[in-house]
């Protein structure tokens, strides 16, 4: 073996990331294929690289035998293993070298593409093993082709798949525009590996106030609970244990920064950030933001809620097609009925224990208390406090 072939060994170890290890075995695997073709061989062998003094020996292999020997290339008898060796016993495996006097130059020339197809398998072994640990992150791609049902975009070492069920409806991409993306899903496949990625899963915007906000990154502000519909209207629920802390604040960032910066990645996504609570009465009532709420009547038997809003509140609680309660609900978890406070006193479901509500204004989990004599109601402070948001655009209902 010369010393170009180790020069190339080195430099493919280090430009590719490939052990040498590897490299020997796609090489000997090689010259084992090019022996037997070349040679029209049919016995075992075993190629021997020796890398300390460059040389290439060809071994045959044949098991011992007691009894008739059925194949003179796969076994020898042990009467003539005896001969070779006094210290064979049957069940051994006899090796002789066999090298051909040319095996070098036809084995080179066959070898080449076994090995090149070895170090592509290698290397596709390493994207692999890159990718699969980036499942559920974020990466910068760029936008290379599409065909009729997938758009592809070029991660650097890979080219990644965003079928069309994961694309945003409102966006269009065009050639060579940079975007980012989430990885759902890694496959190895006999092609290489093959990357899914999304602009539609929850897990990218999970991933954007990560990365924009400081205080979910070092684990200060936790996100609860999102809820998506990519390309319209996200909502997303931020708890923390620091009484210094406002986590809301926090995700909005200064004149709304850095909300609107991830709504600018987006494409205008409006993103409405809500505090998140173990209380369904505070957690039901912030989720329903921007609109106000009276009264939340909780059902633990089944989960669910009946929501008592303000006339004038109803069609911006239930939000456009839906849209604000049903973000809410799967932002809770809970069933969320909503009610108008003139359907709910009909009803006679508001307000609740009316004899009662002077006792009561303190301790009870009534969300809202009215005087008889207000002809104007407005909600209760406390429930305002909790029931802070953020929405980038004014509602369209």
């Amino acid at each position: 073996m010369s010393s170009d072939l180790l020069d190339a060994l080195t430099a493919l170890e280090k430009q590719k990331g490939i052990s040498r290890e590897i490299l020997v075995d796609a090489i000997e695997a090689a010259l084992v294929t090019a022996y037997k073709r070349n040679f029209n061989q049919a016995q075992n062998v075993r190629v021997d690289l020796n890398l300390g003094q460059g040389t290439i020996k060809v071994y045959s292999r044949k098991d011992v035998v007691e009894e008739e020997v059925q194949d003179d290339r796969l076994q020898i008898s042990l009467e003539d293993a005896l001969l070779i060796n006094p210290a064979y016993e049957a069940g051994d495996i006899v090796e002789q070298e066999v090298t051909p006097r040319d095996f070098g130059r036809i084995a080179a020339q066959t070898a080449k593409q076994v090995v090149t197809q070895r170090v592509r398998e290698a290397e596709r072994g390493l994207i692999y093993e890159e990718y699969i640990d980036r499942e559920d992150d974020i990466v910068n791609g760029i936008v290379e082709r599409f065909d009729a049902r997938n758009l592809y975009v070029g991660l650097g070492k890979v080219e990644a798949v965003l079928p069309m069920t994961e694309q945003i409806p409102s966006e269009s991409y065009n050639p060579h525009e940079r975007i980012k993306v989430y990885i759902t899903k890694v496959e190895r496949t006999s092609r290489g590996p093959q990357v899914f990625v999304s602009r539609t899963h929850p897990g990218l915007l999970r991933r954007l106030f990560e990365m924009e906000v400081p205080e979910i990154f070092e684990g200060i502000v936790e996100i609860k609970s999102i809820a998506r519909e990519a390309g319209d209207r996200s909502k997303i629920s931020v708890y923390t244990s620091s009484e210094e802390v406002d986590p809301v604040g926090s995700c909005v960032g200064a004149r709304g920064a850095r909300v609107q910066s991830i709504s600018n990645e987006l494409h205008g996504e409006k993103v409405d950030i809500v505090e998140w609570s173990e209380d369904p009465v505070v957690f039901v009532a912030n989720a329903l933001s921007p609109s106000k709420v009276l009264d939340v009547q909780v059902k633990e038997e089944d989960r669910s809620t009946t929501v008592v809003v303000p006339d004038y509140q109803l069609s911006l609680a239930i939000g456009k097609r839906g849209q604000n309660a049903r973000l809410a609900a799967k932002l809770t978890g809970w069933k969320i009925d909503i009610k108008s406070e003139t359907d709910a006193r009909e009803l006679g479901i508001y307000p609740r224990f009316e004899e009662e509500l002077d006792e009561s204004a303190v301790d009870s989990e009534v969300v809202d208390v009215y005087s008889d004599d207000e002809a104007q109601h407005e909600p209760n402070k406390d429930l305002q406090e909790n029931n802070e948001t953020i929405d980038l655009y004014q509602d369209e209902n």
